[in-house]
């Protein structure tokens, strides 16, 4: 397992994310949202990926595209969810540098 997918587990055992786009879009337009940024799986739709990316364009919260699939990601999460929000800045950017590094 890669460390991408260790902080993941890592977040999802510390109660530090929200997964799926409803609870994630609802989330992010909350007022004073806690979400640092979100995740988005290789294998999600177009559509949903531009969904994402405006609703958290107008709050000014992070998406990044990571390269693992749904099926991946419900492996570590237990969920087969393509957005996931991290509610921690640290491990969001941990998650963050594995992929540019």
């Amino acid at each position: 397992m890669n460390n991408r997918l260790s902080t993941l587990g890592l977040c999802r055992r510390a109660g530090k994310l929200i997964m799926g786009f409803d609870a994630v879009a609802e989330e992010v337009r909350s007022p004073g949202t806690k979400v640092k940024g979100v995740l988005l799986a290789s294998d999600l739709s177009e559509k949903t990926k531009k969904e994402v990316r405006f609703e958290c364009g107008r709050a000014e919260i992070t998406v990044t595209e990571i390269p693992e699939t749904l099926d991946e990601l419900k492996e570590i999460t237990g969920k087969r969810a393509g957005v996931i929000a991290v509610l921690d800045e640290g491990l969001y950017g941990s998650i963050v540098k594995t992929i540019t590094h």
